[in-house]
């Protein structure tokens, strides 16, 4: 939750009046106490804390509450949207299949997906770049906005002429049109 990118996301989407709460999966916690690398839960795991951050924010929230995040953690609140009655889902480098595994897309459930989403995505991005992601059937309450050259931390080639700190920006920017208005 406190990774480079999710503090400079964080922060550009609070400088442009969105509110951000971020919290740790268990196994990612359990990295802070014991150090080294440890595997994702299981999924089930994975949802039932998204459920509880869900049931600990939504009373506290008095506008709309939009849930999502970044690769796995935008996946598994993608799984849990419609269920929870979010407002709205934002994923950030969305996962839609694993390193390496195109041909085992990770996308079922996102062409019958209600709430209003939007995935910022890389073009270039190895867990979905716009060439896979073109081909799947997915809801129309999805809309992908794509930034150029950028990988799965939405970081560009430099030879696309854009920084890192301007896809972010961009990214936020996005985000922000997409939840306030």
């Amino acid at each position: 939750m406190d990774s480079e990118f999710m503090n400079e996301i964080a922060q550009r989407l609070a400088a442009l009046g969105v509110g951000v709460v971020r919290f740790e999966f268990p196994y990612m916690a359990e990295r802070r106490v014991g150090g080294g690398k440890r595997p994702p839960n299981p999924q089930k795991v994975l949802l039932e804390c998204w459920r509880e951050v869900y049931r600990q924010v939504r009373p506290l929230v008095t506008g709309k509450l939009a849930i999502g995040g970044k690769s796995m953690g935008g996946r598994m609140a993608s799984l849990l949207a419609d269920e929870l009655g979010a407002d709205a889902l934002v994923c950030l480098g969305y996962p839609f299949y694993a390193v390496g595994k195109p041909e085992k897309p990770r996308v079922e459930h996102l062409a019958q997906l209600k709430t209003p989403t939007l995935i910022v995505q890389g073009e270039r991005d190895a867990l979905g770049n716009r060439e896979a992601v073109q081909g799947y059937a997915l809801s129309p309450s999805i809309e992908v906005s794509w930034l150029v050259a950028g990988d799965h931390d939405l970081k560009p080639l430099k030879a696309s002429g854009f920084s890192h700190a301007q896809h972010l920006q961009a990214a936020a920017e996005r985000v922000a049109e997409f939840l306030l208005n």
